[in-house]
């Protein structure tokens, strides 16, 4: 049995993973979707200081709660930025990482820093509060504002992620303009310790890729 950890993107909850939770279990594993503090069905918490380093407490309180040990972390999105910091703050407990269609910050990075100016021109159309970043149009019909400041913040950390046993990265062909995360692919392909996979599917890979992507995470396990 692997214990899965499912960190949703910007603006969604972890009812993203329904599907996908379903099938691991379905397998025999330990399935842990996280929501995430102000987004989704906590989007009531939504405030100014909501942060990156909350989401990150939010991940590492999941895995004190239920003594996760060897955790496979799963990160959709901007998820990635934030299983990489909970990797790095308790490498003990994480097994493997897998980043869907997602950010792999490294020290000082932040959302900001590495996407694109089409997305940078997301952030900066924040509703009315002044700190929700107002879903996209594309994003599932659930999806709520998401923490400007969580964007912005740059990820503090202090070891690299070749301690870990797996890193996958899976990658989404179909975006209308240039993909956020084509960088970030790029940079991880060249690395040989690395596993890529680029899916013909839209950044919503739990939709528009369910088989291979629960392939990929099986065998990660």
């Amino acid at each position: 049995m692997t214990t899965y950890v499912l960190v949703p993107g910007a603006c969604h909850g972890p009812w993203c993973f329904d599907d996908l939770a379903e099938a691991l279990r379905s397998r025999g594993h330990r399935v842990l979707p996280v929501a995430l503090t102000g987004i989704a069905e906590r989007a009531h918490l939504l405030h100014a200081g909501v942060n990156l380093e909350t989401h990150v407490a939010d991940v590492l309180a999941e895995l004190a709660v239920h003594d996760v040990s060897d955790a496979v972390l799963v990160g959709h999105s901007y998820g990635g930025m934030v299983i990489t910091a909970v990797a790095d703050r308790v490498p003990q407990q994480v097994d493997s990482l897998i980043y869907l269609d997602a950010f792999v910050p490294r020290d000082g990075d932040s959302c900001w820093t590495l996407t694109t100016d089409d997305q940078r021109a997301w952030y900066a159309g924040v509703d009315d509060t002044g700190y929700g970043v107002p879903p996209l149009p594309f994003f599932d019909a659930r999806a709520t504002a998401h923490p400007l400041a969580s964007l912005m913040q740059p990820v503090r950390l202090t070891g690299d992620l070749s301690r870990f046993r797996r890193r996958i990265y899976v990658y989404a062909t179909k975006w209308d303009d240039e993909s956020p995360f084509a960088a970030t692919l790029e940079r991880v392909r060249r690395d040989p310790s690395w596993t890529t996979h680029v899916l013909d599917g839209a950044h919503n890979l739990m939709r528009d890729c369910p088989d291979e992507l629960l392939r990929i995470l099986v065998d990660a396990a």
